[in-house]
């Protein structure tokens, strides 16, 4: 549990963890290759945790050492058949992509994760998965996960077109275009995060991919290449947003990854009115690194473009705290897949909101927020249903509040970001 009474600024220069998404692609993609691969600030979050116990039973040997791990890959053939279930916990990534690579192994296996996860869309992979001519089998009609897969059938490329744009589904289809005979191709309706492709690309694969195409010509091997994971960008957003809505804050934070499908936040809040500066900008790993600066800053509301929605899926939370600063109504719609992550975060966000005091109007789709600059922040006990980025967002709203505000539930914070309220507290002042 949490309990915060502010009002706080927030002030200081800080790194963030390493990137949970780059972090279980680099663990998952190493091990499709026949190197030692040395993968530094890597992200020992529960989730990227449950990634790597998952691959040490199918056969991929590891070692940690302080905040790196080392892989030895299995290459595509050399993979073992577990002798238990394999348990994602709380991760969508883990039981999506990893579906991608079993199906492409001559064994067995079956995956499962916790309630959130069982109950998440598995359709979406396992339709596709089925046209490649996997055999793979899922829960309440192939809906739903756990997820049996026969392997040993020999997959074949094919063009898939996605309704719904998912960096998840993509990656899964892109890994197991890895073991198919002839060329795959995936269209998807939006630009979706592309962490996948550009490690495929910097491991040597034969891939196009421009953000809603990618193209998978398989035989290439892929060559492992040691790894610096960036700073996540999702996990330094709270940061961001705490010294926009904080009076007399400044934070930098270094070496933060910007890949522009998944930092276009940045814009969106300098829309806003916030002050945020971009600096030391570089390519490490095929990947984008910058220092970001942000201030304290006077906001409005804006309306959100629905085609914007992929790049910041995981960042509307805290983009819905900044919007409660902001002067107006700020308007979120064309979410409708926050109603299937780790909680239906629509709901979560409108009910605990409400309960503050903030006025949120709630759509099948999106959100509608109420901001003030002086908004006042009632004493409430929250609820974070369990899901990382709603309890931290909670907590960063809570930041701006007089009165006391209690969150329960927070031990889920260790999915994606281990050691948050630590840093939290050390940069906050009255």
């Amino acid at each position: 549990m949490l309990k915060i009474c502010g009002p706080y600024k927030i002030n200081g220069t800080i790194e963030v963890p390493g990137d949970k998404s780059i972090s279980h692609r680099s663990i998952i993609l190493s091990s499709l290759t026949k190197d030692k691969v040395i993968i530094n600030n890597f992200l020992f979050s529960d989730d990227c945790i449950n990634t790597l116990k998952i691959l040490k039973k199918i056969g991929v040997k590891y070692q940690i050492d302080k905040d790196a791990v080392i892989i030895q890959g299995c290459g595509l053939s050399n993979f073992s058949e577990p002798d238990d279930i394999l348990y994602t916990g709380n991760s969508g990534t883990s039981i999506r992509l990893l579906s991608g690579l079993l199906c492409g192994c001559n064994f067995m296996s079956i995956l499962s994760g916790d309630k959130s996860v069982n109950n998440r869309p598995m359709d979406r992979i396992i339709k596709p998965l089925t046209e490649m001519g996997a055999k793979i089998f899922g829960r309440l009609n192939n809906s739903k996960a756990p997820i049996v897969i026969f392997g040993g059938r020999k997959l074949k490329g094919k063009r898939h077109e996605i309704s719904v744009a998912s960096a998840q589904v993509k990656s899964c289809l892109t890994i197991a275009a890895l073991f198919a005979d002839g060329i795959t191709e995936i269209i998807q309706p939006e630009i979706s995060r592309d962490h996948t492709e550009r490690m495929l690309e910097y491991f040597g694969a034969n891939i196009e991919y421009d953000g809603k195409y990618t193209k998978i010509i398989p035989g290439n091997d892929l060559k492992g290449k040691d790894i610096f994971i960036p700073g996540d960008f999702s996990s330094a957003a709270f940061f961001i947003v705490a010294a926009i809505i904080l009076k007399n804050s400044k934070i930098i934070i270094k070496n933060t990854g910007i890949n522009p499908t998944r930092s276009l936040l940045l814009d969106i809040l300098i829309k806003m009115g916030a002050k945020i500066e971009i600096k030391n900008k570089r390519i490490k790993n095929n990947e984008e690194i910058a220092d970001i600066e942000a201030y304290s800053s006077n906001l409005n509301a804006i309306k959100v473009d629905e085609k914007v929605i992929p790049y910041i899926i995981d960042e509307i939370p805290i983009l819905s705290v900044a919007a409660a600063f902001a002067q107006g109504v700020t308007e979120i719609r064309g979410a409708k897949e926050l109603r299937v992550k780790e909680s239906d975060r629509i709901k979560s966000i409108s009910n605990e909101f409400n309960k503050l005091g903030i006025k949120v109007k709630e759509y099948p789709d999106g959100l509608g927020i109420h901001g003030k600059a002086n908004q006042k922040i009632n004493s409430s006990n929250l609820t974070s249903y369990g899901d990382h980025r709603i309890a931290m967002s909670l907590a960063v709203l809570a930041l701006k509040g007089e009165e006391v505000v209690q969150i329960s539930n927070t031990r889920c914070i260790n999915t994606s970001f281990p050691g948050f309220e630590e840093k939290l507290f050390k940069l906050i002042s009255k």
